[in-house]
């Protein structure tokens, strides 16, 4: 009688044992692993808090007025950022302003109101509003093409660029022609 012998019958012969992994081997490349990720997550705080002490001599916020006036305008959505005008990836933190949050928006004849629950509400003078446009990417956080609204300001002599996006995005058309209107009457009157 003859035997057959196939491949795969002679692989299953052979034992072999799979390499013993070393428990001491995993755990020191596990810490070492979390403290490459604690120094990372350290070095951007210290990047933050740098990015603030240069931008240390920006003056206060304007609070929101008492009486603002009637609403022509109100969005609810969410605030993105601010930077330096046309510059996108120049965040501004000083004041709050690096602060994400939920907004609630409010145009007035005396302005723009900014209030944010949870970080530092402003208010934007309307002769202070340089006009708006819409966008799609500010400081970290990019949309589709024309998904972010962009209003810009001057405050202490320096322009900068704030970005909203509205709960219903049909609202910002809106918003960039009823900001750009009043740029272009109170700028008439100066």
């Amino acid at each position: 009688m003859t035997t057959v012998t196939y491949p795969y019958l002679l692989l299953a012969e052979a034992r072999e044992s799979q390499p013993v992994t070393h428990l001491g081997e995993r755990i020191g490349w596990v810490v070492g692993l979390l403290l490459f990720v604690a120094l990372c997550y350290w070095l951007m705080r210290q990047g933050w808090k740098w990015r603030g002490t240069l931008q240390s001599a920006m003056p206060e916020l304007r609070e929101i007025p008492a009486a603002a006036g009637e609403p022509l305008l109100t969005m609810s959505g969410r605030y993105h950022g601010t930077t330096t005008a046309g510059h996108w990836l120049d965040r501004v933190v000083a004041h709050g302003l690096g602060t994400r949050s939920r907004v609630e928006l409010t145009l007035t004849a005396q302005g723009v109101a900014v209030v944010r629950p949870g970080a530092t509400d402003f208010f934007v003078p309307a002769s202070k509003i340089r006009g708006a446009r819409l966008d799609k990417g500010i400081a970290g956080k990019v949309l589709t093409e024309g998904g972010l609204l962009v209003i810009t300001w001057e405050h202490g002599g320096k322009e900068y660029d704030s970005g909203f996006r509205s709960d219903h995005a049909a609202e910002h058309g809106d918003w960039v022609a009823a900001l750009n209107d009043r740029h272009k009457t109170t700028e008439g009157t100066r």
